[in-house]
Order: structure tokens, then C-alpha cells, then sequence
């Protein structure tokens, strides 16, 4: 019987210490089996309740594996410029195509669609706290201003470095509810519900969700996202470990063979990372994909082993600092992926 090892343990406690609102969701999938723990700061608890958090970046991996559908249906190509959807660009101009935007390498800033002075106060409250920024999302865009800062950005006909970019994949978003006609909120949470059957994932929160904590365990509620937030689409999704999951399982076994489009190496991305489409890819393995989130007081983590059949989800209702999400759930991997080799 697998058991979480020693060091993953430790990483969990010393995350877990000072947090008194913390309810840490670790899990993993492993022999088709799925099991759950959830941590407080004093340990293990035991709970059947489903926890609902906010999982920011993870929803950059719903939006491209809606894409990938979109592409085995023949309804778009990776090929295509923004600009055969979004009709009110000026003509004559260069603008990204869906592929450039997919990989972040499009040349977009990775503060857009922040200013500089906007994008560098949530840097530093995200080190150093700051719960003005927990309890607002400071990411709302709507057309007028996507549309105003697309014709900003001069870009060039050319594979840009890798830059990480909400921008570009929010732009991804509103192209593809251009093509279902009915907007990106409405096409995604159907996508969620009906054809990756995730009960409880969502766009935006809901009453179940967990609040999210600051460093000096203030209360910050959730990030609230609605329609004509044109951001929604890098990271408006709320979710349960379960339903990660699940979405992790449906990866690993292809079981929607579109979503083999997401998995290959399409672009470099930084010295440890290759880029799929949305995935990150391990560099020394692409056969593991991961990508992980957080909003103003939550975060997350995904990763998963497509040949081993393993994956590891982390999960927590504070903005915890250094990646120890990212931490935990690949120390909690490679524990999986070791066991497998046994």
C-alpha cells in the first residue's frame, strides 16, 4: 500500500504551521484509485466534506483543452490570428496567432492587463502581504480595454521568448466563445459540466467555496469573476480536489482524444519547463504535465505522470509563499512515480 512519504509529510507540516484557518487538500490518483487527505495546523483531520477552492492558473488548462476540442472539430487552427475573430482590430496589423498565444509566446507583457505600476503592487503584496489585494480581483478587463491594448502592443511576425501571459490566453477565451456564440462563460461551463462531467467546477465562486487567509489570518473571501470579466478564462475556475482529479484521470487516459493535442511540445518555455498547449511539460519528461495557480489568498497545484497513470493535486485557502504548493505535489509525485518503478 502506498503511503505519502516521509519529506512530502514534512513539507505539508512546516506549510501547514501558523495557518489557523488552513484547510490543505493533498491528493493523488494511483492504480485507477483516487485518495484525499486534508490538513489543518495540527495535522491530518478527518472530513468527508468537499472543500471548493479557487484554483487561478489551473483554468488556463480547461481553456486550451476546450481549444483542443474546438481544433479536432475543425472549427479553428492553431494557425489562426486573433484577427479572424475579433473583427473590430484594424486591418493591416499583426496580431498573434491561437498556437503563440497557447505556448506564451506571443510577445504579449506578462503584466497585461495591468499596467506596470498595478502589475508590481501585486508582486510585492503577494511577497510581502497585503490584504487589500486578497479581498478585490484586481483582474477585470472588459472589450473596450482588451481591444485597446491589443492594438497597443506592436508585435512582430516572430516566435518571442516564452512569457507568461493571463493576456494571451483570456484572448484564447473570448475566440473561442466567439466561434460557440455563446460567450466564453456560458460555453465553458457547459464544457466543465457536460462533456468533462466535473460536478463541482465552475467558473467563479459559489456558496460552497472556501474564504481564502492573508499571512495574518484575516478573512479575505473569494475573488469574484462574472461574464464580462474578459480575464475569466486564465482564472476564474473554482474546484474540489475530487474533480481535479477526475480531469487528471481523463488526461492520463486520453479518454477525449482531443486532448492529446495539449500534451506534445510545441515551443521552449523556461530552463526546467517545455510548453504544451496550456500544459507545462517537465523538461527531462515530457510525459508529465502539470501547471499550478493562485488568486489573492488561495493555492494550487496539479501534476501528472501520463505513462505511470500517477498524478498529485495540492490545494489550499491561503496564497502560501515559494511554490510550497508546487512543492509538495511534486515531491508527492515523484513518491508516485518511484512507487510504480518498485
Amino acid at each position: 500500500m502506498f503511503e505519502i512519504s516521509d519529506e512530502t509529510v514534512r513539507l505539508i507540516n512546516k506549510t501547514c504551521r501558523g495557518k489557523k484557518h488552513l484547510k490543505l487538500t493533498v491528493g493523488y490518483v494511483r492504480d485507477n484509485q483516487s485518495i484525499i487527505k486534508i490538513y489543518n495546523e495540527s495535522g491530518e483531520i478527518v472530513s468527508s466534506k468537499k472543500y471548493h477552492y479557487e484554483t487561478g492558473s489551473i483554468t488556463k488548462t480547461f481553456t486550451i483543452s476546450l481549444l483542443s476540442k474546438y481544433i479536432s472539430e475543425n472549427k479553428l487552427t492553431l494557425s489562426d490570428s486573433i484577427q479572424k475573430y475579433i473583427k473590430e482590430l484594424k486591418e493591416d496589423t499583426y496580431y498573434p496567432t491561437l498556437l503563440r498565444l497557447a505556448t506564451h509566446s506571443s510577445g504579449y507583457s506578462g503584466s497585461l492587463p495591468l499596467n506596470k505600476r498595478e502589475y508590481f503592487k501585486i508582486i510585492f503584496n503577494l511577497i510581502f502581504g497585503g490584504s487589500d489585494l486578497n479581498k478585490n480581483n484586481p483582474l477585470h478587463m472588459d472589450f473596450n480595454k482588451m481591444k485597446m491594448l491589443i492594438e497597443k502592443s506592436k508585435l512582430k511576425e516572430v516566435d518571442y521568448p516564452w512569457k507568461y501571459s493571463n493576456f494571451g490566453i483570456s484572448l484564447i477565451g473570448y475566440v473561442l466563445g466567439m466561434i460557440s456564440g455563446k460567450g466564453y462563460w456560458d460555453t465553458m461551463n457547459d464544457f466543465l459540466l457536460n462533456e468533462l462531467g466535473l460536478k463541482d467546477t465552475c467558473l467563479g465562486a459559489s456558496n460552497n467555496n472556501l474564504h481564502g487567509y492573508d499571512r495574518k489570518n484575516n478573512d479575505c473571501g473569494n475573488w469574484q469573476w462574472d461574464k464580462g470579466n474578459f480575464i475569466s478564462p486564465a482564472g476564474a475556475v473554482s474546484s474540489t480536489a475530487d474533480d481535479l482529479l477526475k480531469y487528471a484521470k481523463i488526461n492520463m487516459d486520453e479518454d477525449k482524444p482531443y486532448l492529446s493535442f495539449c500534451h506534445k511540445k510545441y515551443a521552449n518555455g523556461t530552463k526546467k519547463f517545455d510548453m504544451g498547449l496550456g500544459w507545462l511539460l517537465l523538461k527531462k519528461n515530457n510525459n508529465v504535465i502539470l501547471h499550478g495557480g493562485g488568486t489573492g489568498c488561495f493555492s494550487s497545484f496539479l501534476g501528472i505522470d501520463k505513462e505511470k497513470k500517477v498524478a498529485s493535486v495540492v490545494l489550499a485557502n491561503y496564497r502560501l509563499s515559494r511554490n510550497k504548493d508546487e512543492h509538495i505535489g511534486m515531491s508527492l509525485l515523484e513518491s508516485l512515480q518511484n512507487s510504480k518503478d518498485i
